[in-house]
């Protein structure tokens, strides 16, 4: 049909920002069920969209053929192949706005960006003339570029489907017969880290229940969480042992709850529509990266009190003087006694 509409939708950059669209992109293919979509994201992260109907991927391949401003030339001229009618710009970074204006100026077709809000989010952050306030969170700017382009959303009817255990999971985890809760305990920067020390204690009370715990993290946090593994009972670590992002997920959204810094494992168990509890350090969830559609209570903070600058960065790094430490002010007890509540 030669209608039919075909959106380009473009985000690269870390695996939590990407993951930030599959509610936005699962509530457009629901609502618009006759649109086509295709994701152009690195290719670790096409399990994420795994199964969405009417949605493909396309893998841009950055550091090879797509590298530079020939490769993204070369990459307009695949996606241009496709043949869509529209561009949302999820990004809005030098990469994308290359591959945007190509579509816009010499194919013709509707093209959208996101607003990233980046003089409120100074204002945020800023030491001195601070102005604390929620911001627009980044769901609800992934939905504006949609909008604009004429596909209006509506996040509050979504539906986030999960999937059993796999049988390959089951294999290495066997059944499950008791709650399960993970605990992501990794972040980009320090500061969004809570200290390994608390988390112990965290764990160690947990750990006495008649319940499973899961470790998560990446092949280099592996020593660290093995060890955390052989240390406590009823813990499990993951890290590097599920054989790719597709298993990981599915263990993911076969939680009761997953406690998570502000990374993207945060964002992954919301995604799945698992009950997220996130630790906030420098950063903070009213720069918008709160994880979709969890309570405000779930996004536990510091005390705001004794650090009345928080938040001092968007992503985490940087700090304020006298503030490397704030996360220590979060208390196990309280991490603890909200994952319980839940259960």
């Amino acid at each position: 049909m030669k209608d039919k509409k075909h959106i380009i939708v473009f985000r690269l950059s870390a695996m939590g920002d990407v993951a930030m669209t599959v509610p936005v992109i699962k509530a457009l293919v629901q609502q618009h069920p006759t649109v086509k979509i295709t994701v152009v994201s690195k290719a670790f992260l096409a399990p994420l969209f795994k199964d969405i109907e009417n949605v493909d991927f396309f893998a841009a391949e950055v550091t090879s053929k797509h590298k530079g401003f020939k490769g993204l030339i070369r990459l307009y001229k695949e996606l241009k192949k496709l043949q869509p009618t529209h561009f949302a710009d999820l990004h809005n970074v030098l990469r994308s706005k290359v591959v945007r204006t190509l579509f816009q100026f010499f194919s013709s077709i509707k093209v959208s960006k996101i607003d990233k809000g980046r003089k409120e989010k100074k204002l945020l952050t800023a030491e001195a003339k601070k102005t604390i306030q929620q911001l627009k969170t980044s769901h609800q700017r992934y939905v504006d570029v949609f909008n604009d382009l004429g596909f209006p959303i509506n996040l509050k009817k979504v539906i986030l489907d999960t999937l059993p255990l796999n049988s390959v999971n089951i294999s290495k985890l066997g059944n499950k017969t008791k709650p399960w809760i993970g605990i992501a305990p990794f972040a980009a920067f320090e500061s969004k880290t809570y200290p390994l020390d608390l988390l112990e204690k965290v764990i160690d009370q947990l750990a006495k229940n008649d319940i499973q715990l899961f470790l998560f993290g990446g092949k280099n946090d592996s020593e660290t969480l093995d060890k955390l593994e052989e240390k406590y009972n009823n813990t499990i670590s993951l890290a590097g042992k599920l054989n790719g992002l597709q298993n990981e997920l599915n263990v993911i959204e076969n939680l009761d709850v997953m406690l998570s810094m502000d990374s993207g494992n945060a964002h992954l168990a919301a995604m799945k529509n698992i009950k997220t509890i996130t630790l906030w350090g420098n950063t903070h969830p009213y720069a918008g990266f709160a994880p979709f559609n969890q309570p405000e209570d779930f996004c536990i903070l510091p005390d705001l009190e004794k650090f009345p600058l928080l938040p001092c960065s968007i992503y985490g790094n940087k700090t304020f003087d006298g503030y490397e430490d704030v996360m220590r002010s979060i208390h196990p007890d309280e991490i603890v006694n909200k994952i319980t509540s839940l259960l």
